[in-house]
């Protein structure tokens, strides 16, 4: 009995992921191999010190929320902005790992995601290396079909002299 309720219960998370009916197969898949290569590319960018390419990837009104500590960074100019000034003088160096990435197509041109993230920081100011166990929640939308960040969401789970104190949840129950 308990394993048909677990069985269940793994049957109803997969019907939660399930895209909207009447989407086409093998639109969605390629829609969600763009998708996934944003969050690549996001990462791609930021490590390799591309602030202009990374801020392209959003939409123009997008929001960035890097956590309680920072102001939320709205529009695509003030991004590019922020993650410029960071790249030249915070970070020596950075290297984000991605996993876990799920992608739930809304409609034709929406989607969310939710992805893990291991995020390691060189500072220009301290000697010890920044760690940062969490992920990210992303809202996407298609505009004149192409697919670009509408809002980026940083969440934490564990930090090892991060710059900084405090970081969202991930709503760990």
């Amino acid at each position: 009995m308990l394993a048909g309720r677990r069985m269940n219960q793994a049957l109803d998370i997969s019907v939660n992921l399930e895209e909207p009916s009447g989407m086409n197969t093998a639109d969605s898949q390629l829609d969600r191999q763009t998708i996934e290569e944003l969050v690549y590319r996001y990462c791609y960018y930021f490590d390799r010190n591309m602030p202009e390419d990374l801020a392209a990837l959003f939409a123009e009104g997008a929001v960035v929320d890097y956590g309680p500590e920072v102001a939320n960074l709205v529009g695509r100019n003030k991004i590019l902005e922020m993650v410029s000034k960071g790249l030249s003088e915070t970070f020596l160096a950075t290297s984000h790992h991605i996993s876990n990435l799920v992608i739930t197509l809304q409609s034709d041109d929406s989607a969310k995601s939710t992805s893990y993230l291991y995020a390691w920081h060189k500072y220009h100011n301290k000697e010890e290396i920044g760690h940062l166990w969490g992920g990210y929640e992303h809202e996407f939308a298609k505009i004149e079909g192409v697919w670009l960040i509408k809002s980026l969401k940083l969440f934490g789970v564990g930090m090892q002299d991060f710059h900084r104190n405090t970081m969202h949840s991930n709503g760990r129950k």
